[in-house]
């Protein structure tokens, strides 16, 4: 079952990021596993060139970090596979305006910005083209994905049914909790990296005491009562959620052992650090050979492009080209 799955890098990577997505790849890995550090997307934000170069290989160093082993996975930087844009322009040919204006992070995210930038719309296109590049079977996505996932199946249905049958039609595979880990400060929005917010977002590379600190200070409520309710405790319910997804187990069946939201609290925060200290120290060490990363890197573009170029070419004959 192939799988294909990717990361921005346009900043310290989350909690989020580590339940809903890079947890799944590590215990998903072989020879059939393609995940990407989806640089080309970050240029959609405002990040000085110098910057995103570095951050390419922080996010390249955590995921080696979390446990993906170049060996047994494709692991790769997007651009260094011109395909990904080739296809991308292919796409957009066949996808239309209209259902790119209705996708709902386009609508949050062009009513922040003054003066968006073009590729904020057509971002979903390229995120379908990496996916149908490498005709990926599975892709582990979050809750706020679903909308991108299912433009990439219509592209590659309408396309097949134009010009006949080239892409693999993706299904969406998800964690069953944490899925979409919220902000500690404001269980409303996604924990994210984009949004400023020091005491809501939990990042990977957080030491323990700052794990702590943010925990400790999330936002709950007054009633007292823990129990699970997305509606009308949000907050106590991520935190659940977030430690049902640490232990595998569900978050109603976490609740039931406590009592006391300070309680809960400890041992979220045991539990975060349990999981992301290890990576965060392994972290320290990888990062500091950047040969080691770009020949990780070198090594990912060579097995991505032999997997990538005939897939394009088809679908560029299929097109007329």
């Amino acid at each position: 079952m192939r799988i294909l799955s990717g990361i921005q890098p346009s900043g310290v990577g989350h909690l989020g990021n580590y339940l809903g997505a890079i947890r799944q790849w590590v215990s998903a890995q072989d020879a059939d596993a393609y995940y990407a550090v989806v640089d080309l997307h970050s240029l959609t934000l405002d990040i000085p060139p110098d910057r995103l170069r570095v951050q390419t290989l922080d996010t390249l160093a955590i995921l080696v970090a979390a446990g993906l082993d170049p060996e047994q996975c494709t692991l790769f930087i997007q651009s260094h596979v011109p395909y990904h844009a080739q296809l991308n322009w292919l796409l957009e040919c066949v996808a239309s305006y209209g259902e790119l204006t209705r996708m709902t992070q386009f609508k949050e995210k062009s009513g922040r910005q003054e003066g968006y930038r073009v590729g904020l719309l057509t971002y979903p296109v390229l995120m379908a083209a990496d996916i149908l590049l490498y005709r990926a079977e599975q892709v582990p996505v979050g809750d706020d994905q679903r909308q991108h996932l299912e433009l990439a199946r219509n592209i590659a249905e309408r396309f097949n049914n134009r010009y006949g049958e080239v892409f693999t039609v993706p299904e969406a595979v998800a964690p069953p909790f944490a899925a979409r880990v919220m902000d500690l400060q404001d269980p409303s929005r996604k924990m994210s990296k984009s949004l400023n917010s020091p005491l809501g977002t939990i990042y990977v590379l957080d030491e323990p005491d700052e794990i702590v600190r943010k925990v400790k200070k999330a936002v709950t409520d007054t009633d007292g009562e823990v129990r699970y309710d997305r509606d009308d405790k949000p907050g106590l319910s991520n935190l659940l959620e977030i430690l049902a997804s640490l232990s595998d187990e569900a978050p109603e069946s976490v609740a039931a052992r406590y009592q006391r939201y300070g309680d809960l609290k400890s041992d979220v925060a045991e539990a975060v650090v349990g999981a992301l200290e290890p990576l965060r120290l392994r972290f320290l060490d990888i990062r500091e050979d950047e040969t080691l990363l770009r020949q990780v890197a070198t090594r990912g573009a060579d097995k991505a492009v032999a997997t990538a170029e005939p897939l394009y070419r088809a679908a560029a004959e299929a097109m007329g080209l």
